[in-house]
């Protein structure tokens, strides 16, 4: 079966177009669309090791699915013949609120329930929504289904969901910690379990996703007990642009002396904080590292900043289950910044863990253990397929 995964953002649409079935997959194209609704937008398409680009007008995101679709079916850089080869659609939809706790097929109801959700994620959901409606216009026949971030964290208990603020405000506007990154989050805690020969149900997990947006989760017998972010994507660790845990008492101050106001606030905590915010507007780990090495005083705090968060809530989160069997390195800068694992995973042996710097250095971008034989936590570098997540919840709800 072919299923068309997308992942609609305010200003974006990634895609891909994937081949699967009940016991393989293969990617067929992938691309992303930028800029859209500004003057000229720009597309990627990319397939079989070969890559079409052009810049043109992306007005909204009905003209930008008409653009994926028209190039899945172009003469000279298509994957298919015909529209009608796609029997499916699968929709990255980041906000389900305490209203889905599991992926779902796409209907008029679900619909109703996410526009209720955007107050919950403003900059996120409309984008998602979008999408759903340019493809029900454009592809009126074919099943689609929704894959909720969130929905991963719903089995979270209360103690580690709500907030200490007047319970009021959780009863009124359900202000909770939700989570995000949740389908990367249960790809990564379920299949790298399958590659160290162990089954998820049977571990206590800490799954680091750490990128531009960085998350950490704690997966006891593969449900998500604790996640690092909360009632937005901002909460928890250090990222590209967005604060992380930040006192309120800070936060009111600065609003106060600068005069902002909330909307120039969420502009700072969203996108002039991390690491652009320590070092002047470095966002890539490279960039810090190269940064630091070259004596630059603010990209050697950034950098010593975002290992030291990392490694703090890894040490929470042992505490919260009574221990790890497996951590598990994905995402951007886990995958890859050999160099930010090390101090993030180093002086951890009061864990159980103890890393091979050799095989840590060695593994970029490609699954492997780093850990030594006798450390008590199995170490796993693994990369994340989140699309590839979509597809088969897709597959699954609409053939069953």
């Amino acid at each position: 079966m072919k299923i068309l995964v997308l992942n609609s953002g305010s200003s974006s649409i990634k895609y891909q177009l994937i081949d699967i079935n009940e016991n393989s997959h293969s990617l067929i194209a992938k691309g992303l669309l930028e800029r859209i609704g500004l003057e000229m937008g720009e597309f990627t398409h990319k397939w079989n090791g070969q890559k079409h680009y052009e810049q043109l007008p992306i007005p909204d995101h009905t003209v930008g699915v008409d653009i994926v679709l028209k190039a899945l079916v172009n003469p000279e850089y298509g994957v298919i013949k015909s529209l009608d080869e796609i029997e499916a659609v699968g929709h990255r939809l980041v906000h389900g609120g305490e209203t889905f706790n599991k992926s779902v097929r796409i209907s008029d109801e679900v619909i109703r329930e996410m526009e209720k959700l955007c107050d919950l994620a403003p900059l996120h959901n409309p984008g998602c929504l979008k999408g759903v409606a340019a493809i029900t216009e454009l592809l009126p026949n074919v099943k689609q289904a929704g894959v909720f971030d969130t929905a991963f964290h719903s089995t979270m208990k209360p103690e580690a969901f709500l907030y200490p603020v007047p319970f009021e405000y959780y009863e009124k506007y359900r202000v909770r910690r939700y989570g995000f990154h949740g389908t990367s989050h249960r790809f990564v805690s379920e299949n790298a379990a399958k590659y160290v020969g162990k089954d998820c149900k049977d571990l206590k997990i800490i799954s680091c996703h750490l990128g531009s947006g960085a998350s950490i989760a704690a997966i006891q017998n593969g449900k998500s007990v604790d996640t690092s972010m909360g009632f937005t994507p901002v909460e928890g660790l250090m990222m590209g642009s967005r604060t992380g845990d930040l006192d309120l008492g800070a936060f009111m101050y600065i609003a106060e002396k600068e005069g902002f106001s909330m909307k120039e606030m969420n502009t700072l905590i969203n996108k002039k904080s991390g690491l652009v915010g320590i070092t002047g507007g470095k966002q890539d780990m490279r960039d810090v590292r190269a940064g630091r090495d070259a004596g630059d005083e603010r990209c050697t705090y950034a950098f010593n900043m975002f290992a030291h968060r990392v490694k703090k809530y890894i040490g929470a989160y042992a505490a919260v289950m009574n221990g790890c069997d497996l951590l598990i390195m994905t995402g951007g800068i886990g995958e890859n910044a050999w160099f930010m694992r090390e101090p993030i995973l180093s002086n951890m042996e009061f864990l159980g863990i103890k890393i091979d710097k050799k095989l840590n250095e060695e593994t970029q971008g490609v699954a492997g253990i780093i850990s030594t034989p006798d450390s008590k936590v199995t170490v796993v570098v693994f990369p994340t397929d989140e699309e590839y997540m979509i597809a088969k919840d897709t597959f699954d709800l609409v053939t069953k």
